[in-house]
Order: C-alpha cells, then sequence, then structure tokens
C-alpha cells in the first residue's frame, strides 16, 4: 500500500507534454510524406522545437524507388527505425545495406558525414521513423551501425534497441539515452522506471491505444513525461510502442 501511495505521489509530480498525431506537421513532397512532431526543414514552431535531447522525430513514407540524395550531417545521433518495407543505405564511410524493419540504424554524424537513402523496393512503399538526438559529446569520429532486434522481442514485454553502452543490447550513441520497443496485446499491464531519474520519456504509440498513467494515447501520438522515476501502462488494445528516454537540459 506504501509503495503504491509513493507511485502515485511521483505521477502527481510529474510534468507532461502531449503531441497528438494530428497535430504533427505534415511535408508533402509528392514522393515522400512526413508527418514532423517537431520544427523540421522549412516548419518553425517555437512551441515545438525538441524534447531534451531528442530533436527530430519524423513519420516517414516513402514511395518505391525514392528516397533521400546524398547530403551532409554533423554533431548529431541520427536513428533510423524502418517499420514496413526496407531502405538502402550507403555514406562517405563507404558503408552500404539493406536495413529493413525489424532493424535499428544509427549514425553519429560527429565530424561531418554524407550519406543517402532510398526506397529498396520500386513498388512497395517504405515506412520509418527518422529521429535525432543532440549528441553529449561534440566532433567525434563519424561511425554507423545497424542491428537486428526483433528477434530478440518477446511478447508483452519492452526490448531494449538503444543505449549509450556499447556493452548493452542494441545499438549505441553519443548520448545517455534508451529506447525500448514493445507489442503488447489488449489488457497487458507494465511499468517502465527510468534509467535516470533526470532524464525524460517520450512515448510514441506506433500502433493502437495505450493509457500512460491517466493519459489515453492513440496510434502516432507523442506524450512526453518527466520529473518522475516511472510510468504505468495499460493497452487498450493490441498495440506497439516506443519509448525514447532522454535528457532533458538541453
Amino acid at each position: 500500500m506504501k509503495s503504491d501511495w509513493n507511485l502515485l505521489n511521483r505521477i502527481k509530480m510529474a510534468h507532461t507534454i502531449l503531441h497528438k498525431a494530428a497535430t504533427r506537421t505534415l511535408a508533402d513532397h509528392g514522393w515522400l510524406k512526413s508527418y514532423q512532431t517537431f520544427s523540421f526543414g522549412m516548419q518553425y514552431n517555437p512551441e515545438r522545437i525538441q524534447f531534451g535531447a531528442l530533436r527530430v522525430l519524423n513519420d516517414d513514407w516513402v514511395n518505391g524507388g525514392n528516397g533521400f540524395g546524398e547530403h551532409p550531417h554533423d554533431n548529431m545521433e541520427i536513428i533510423s527505425i524502418p517499420l514496413e518495407g526496407a531502405l538502402k543505405h550507403e555514406d562517405s564511410l563507404d558503408n552500404e545495406g539493406i536495413i529493413e524493419a525489424g532493424e535499428i540504424q544509427v549514425m553519429s554524424a560527429g565530424t561531418g558525414i554524407y550519406h543517402k537513402e532510398f526506397n529498396k523496393n520500386k513498388d512497395v512503399p517504405a515506412q520509418f521513423l527518422q529521429i535525432w538526438l543532440f549528441p553529449n559529446q561534440r566532433n567525434v569520429e563519424p561511425r554507423y551501425h545497424q542491428e537486428r532486434y526483433d528477434t530478440r522481442m518477446k511478447p508483452n514485454q519492452f526490448t531494449q534497441i538503444l543505449s549509450p553502452n556499447k556493452d548493452d543490447d542494441g545499438v549505441w550513441i553519443y548520448q545517455d539515452a534508451w529506447f525500448n520497443i514493445g507489442k503488447f496485446d489488449k489488457g497487458t499491464k507494465t511499468d517502465y522506471r527510468f534509467k535516470n531519474k533526470d532524464n525524460g520519456l517520450y512515448v510514441f504509440v506506433i500502433k493502437g491505444d495505450v493509457k500512460v498513467n491517466d493519459q489515453i494515447l492513440n496510434e502516432r501520438d507523442g506524450f512526453g513525461i518527466w520529473d518522475t522515476e516511472q510510468i504505468s501502462i495499460v493497452a487498450i488494445n493490441e498495440t506497439e510502442i516506443l519509448l525514447m528516454e532522454v535528457p532533458m537540459n538541453y
């Protein structure tokens, strides 16, 4: 009973921000439809710049045979998570390969890297999450890494897919951040405890509907929460959720 009361107190003290799916900016380039949670490119909203170290969260749909031509990045941790289809990657470090649903890709842009990403398939759309985080170290040597995570997933559990530690499960980045993904059956209840109590957590609902503490979230909604140490999650129906724990002091 005491532990339940302490949890309720922590929840009440928490700060939150809700980003409904319909409030995202749509950039429609014909070959690309990009639903952008935060300001990106020519789209600027002073109230939607970032969530702590989380700077970009784009929900991208790329038509068959199309993609992003060669372009540069520096001093940013760039993560791609395909949800449907596959992307072909090439970069200035001579990396070349295919990343598909069930995998995660990361580039530490550091001092500078050029890359291009194309839909591998000519007749099937590719759908992926493009995520940028500010790094905790600048001007590092650029690096690239991809890893399959779906073979490690278990029903109704979160699977860690990113961390700051090279020896942990998933890819690693230059930031004190942790990503977890999970698929849950209707009615499943679970908790997530923060790795660092000073971090914030951004919940992105890939599929379905979910209740986080007292907040109902629907498909493609985003929900940020901080000044707490733990959240409770209830799957209202069959759902898939991405959790992004990130430092808030950015």
